[in-house]
C-alpha cells in the first residue's frame, strides 16, 4: 500500500526516529585528532605534561578564529558535546578553528608542550573523547564548507551531514552516508561510513579520494592513493583521533537516486521470527535495497519494527516486502512511500516535517538537539541459526534498542585489506543503544554492556568503531580485526611520539 505523504510522516515519524536515528548518536564516533570529528585524546599525555604547558595567550594571537578559555565568554557552550553525561569535562582550552592554518598552529603549539590535543568535529564520539579534561581541543566547526563540481565534492571537517546532504543534493549528487544530521563527516567518513546506501553505493570511506590531514609534525599533507597510501589507506576506516587532524576530505560522488522508504511494524513477541526471515531476505535481496531491524525491549516481550530504504520504484519495493510478509505474518503496519533523495535523507535523519532552518539549528549552537545514552556494538558474522538467541536479548530491558543494520552488497565486495574498514563479510552490524538520563547512566551502561555480552557468542567479537565503547573487551582487535598491525604501523611512522593517544588510541596496546 502506498500512502499519502502528509499522513506517512504523521504515522511514521516516532518510530523513524526510534528506527533510525537512534543511530543519531550512533554516527558519532570517536574522532580524536585524525578525524576532526570525535575521538580524542584523553588525559595520557606523560606525567611532565601539565594542561598549562601551551603558552594560550601567543597561541590566541595567532589564530583567526578565537581561542576559549575556561574564564572566556562562550566557553560553557563551546565545551558541550551531543551527549549530555560529557557535561562536567573542563578542557584547557578550545580553538575555534577557521583554517587549516589554524590547525596547523594548535598540533604544533601542543606537540611542543607536550600537552594532550583532541579534534572535534560533530561532538558524537560515544565515550566523549572529543572533550577531555586538560587537553586543547581543536574545534573544526568553522571549517565547514562543502563545494560540489560536477562528480566530486569537497567538505571541511566540520561540516554536518545535513550540510553535505543540502549542498549534493542542490547539483543532483550524493554520497552514501549516515542518518544523524548532526554527525560530522569526518568521524563518520574516519570510521567507515555505514548508512542507508551502504548496500548499493558502498560506506563513505570508500568514496573518499583524498584528504588534507596535519600530523603530529605540524605539516598539512594532502593524502590519496598515490600520494603516502598508507596514511590514506588508514583514514578509510581506521578510526578518528589516531593519526592527525584532517581538515577536508574530497569524495566521489553519484548522480543522486530516487528512492523509496518502507517501514513495518510487527508485535510483541514476534521478534524470532521477524529475524529468522530477515537475515534470510537481506541475503537474497538486490543491492539496490538497504535495510534494518530494529528491536525493541520492553518490560515484557519486545516488539520490532524492520525498515529502510530502496533504488527505485515503490512498484519494484513492493512485492520484495511482500515475500518478507509471506514468511513473517501480516505487520501491525506497513507504509511506502517514494522520496528524492535530500527528501529521504532528512526523513532518516528525524527532519521530515521541519523547515531547513530548523533542522540546520538542531545541528549546532544553543538549539542543538542532545541525548544522554549508553551504546556498544558488535558485528553480526554470518546468518544466525537460532533466530531467538539474538533476538531475545532486549526482553525485560525497557526502552534498549538493537539496531541490526543490513551490509552486503557493495560493501562486501572490498576486501578487507583494502581500507581499513575490516568488517567487508559481515552480514550486518548492531548496536545496543539505550536513552537514559546522566543520572541513570550507570544502569544503563551495565545493561548495555550485558546485552552486547550476551551477543557475544552470537555475533562474533567484532564491533563497529563509530559506536566506540570505553567498555569493549579485546577493543583493538573488535574493532580493527586483522587491519590492526598495520595501522600500528602507520601510527607510528606519522606519530612517533604519540601525540594524538586516548584510550582507545591505535598506538595504545
Amino acid at each position: 500500500m502506498v500512502i499519502s505523504r502528509r499522513s506517512f510522516l504523521v504515522a511514521a515519524g516516532a518510530a523513524a526516529t526510534a528506527s533510525v536515528a537512534a543511530a543519531c548518536s550512533t554516527a558519532g564516533r570517536p574522532a580524536a585528532v585524525i578525524s576532526t570529528s570525535t575521538t580524542a585524546p584523553t588525559s595520557t599525555v606523560p606525567a611532565t605534561t601539565t594542561p598549562t604547558g601551551i603558552d594560550f595567550p601567543a597561541l590566541a594571537r595567532s589564530l583567526s578564529g578565537q581561542l576559549l578559555t575556561p574564564d572566556s565568554a562562550g566557553y560553557a557552550l563551546a565545551r558541550r558535546s551531543y551527549n549530555p553525561l560529557y557535561d562536567t569535562r573542563r578542557p584547557a582550552a578550545i580553538a575555534l578553528c577557521r583554517t587549516p592554518s589554524d590547525v596547523q598552529r594548535c598540533v604544533t603549539a601542543a606537540a611542543r608542550a607536550r600537552t594532550a590535543v583532541a579534534a572535534r568535529s560533530g561532538g558524537h564520539s560515544y565515550a566523549g573523547y572529543s572533550t577531555p579534561d586538560g587537553a586543547l581541543v581543536v574545534d573544526l566547526a568553522g571549517l565547514s564548507g562543502v563545494r560540489v563540481s560536477g562528480g566530486t565534492a569537497v567538505a571541511g571537517a566540520g561540516a554536518r551531514l545535513i550540510d553535505v546532504y543540502a549542498a549534493l543534493a542542490a547539483q543532483g549528487r550524493c554520497l552514501p552516508a549516515g542518518s544523524c544530521p548532526s554527525v560530522g563527516v569526518a568521524g563518520l567518513t574516519l570510521g567507515g561510513g555505514i548508512g542507508v546506501l551502504a548496500r548499493r553505493y558502498g560506506l563513505t570511506c570508500d568514496h573518499l579520494t583524498a584528504a588534507t590531514v596535519v600530523t603530529a609534525d605540524g605539516a598539512a599533507r594532502t593524502v590519496s592513493a598515490s600520494a603516502e597510501p598508507d596514511l590514506f589507506w588508514a583514514l578509510r576506516g581506521g578510526g578518528g583521533g589516531n593519526f592527525g587532524v584532517v581538515t577536508s576530505f574530497t569524495f566521489a560522488t553519484v548522480p543522486a537516486p530516487a528512492l523509496t522508504v518502507f517501514q513495518l511494524g510487527f508485535p510483541a513477541g514476534s521478534v524470532p521470527e521477524v529475524f529468522g526471515a530477515w537475515q534470510g531476505w537481506l541475503r537474497s535481496a538486490p543491492d539496490e535495497l538497504w535495510t534494518n531491524l530494529n528491536v525493541t525491549g520492553a518490560a515484557g516481550r519486545s516488539t520490532c519494527t524492520v525498515s529502510g530504504c530502496f533504488v527505485g520504484s515503490s512498484a519494484a519495493l513492493n512485492p520484495m516486502l511482500d515475500r518478507l510478509v509471506a514468511a513473517t505474518g501480516s505487520p501491525r503496519y506497513r507504509r511506502v512511500l517514494p522520496m528524492s533523495y535530500l527528501d529521504a535523507m532528512r526523513y532518516f535523519a528525524g527532519c521530515s516535517g521541519m523547515s531547513a532552518p530548523r533542522c540546520e539549528a538542531e545541528t549546532r549552537g544553543a538549539d542543538r538537539k542532545r541525548e544522554t545514552f549508553a551504546a556498544s556494538s558488535r558485528m553480526l558474522a554470518a546468518p544466525v541459526a537460532d533466530p531467538a538467541r539474538l533476538a531475545d536479548v532486549a526482553d525485560g530491558h525497557a526502552g534498549l534498542h538493537v539496531i541490526v543494520d543490513g551490509l552486503g552488497g557493495a560493501v562486501g565486495r572490498v576486501a578487507p585489506t583494502a581500507t581499513a574498514f575490516a568488517h567487508r563479510t559481515a552480514l550486518a552490524s548492531v548496536q545496543i543503544y539505550l536513552k537514559t538520563t546522566v543520572a541513570g547512566h550507570t544502569s544503563a551502561a551495565r545493561q548495555v554492556s550485558a546485552v552486547r555480552d550476551a551477543l557475544t557468542p552470537v555475533t562474533g567479537g567484532g564491533a563497529y568503531v563509530n559506536y566506540i565503547d570505553a567498555a569493549m573487551p579485546n577493543w583493538a582487535t573488535a574493532y580493527y580485526g586483522a587491519n590492526l598491525p598495520r595501522l600500528r604501523t602507520t601510527a607510528q611512522r606519522y606519530d612517533p611520539d604519540r601525540l594524538f593517544t586516548f584510550a582507545q588510541a591505535v598506538n595504545r596496546s
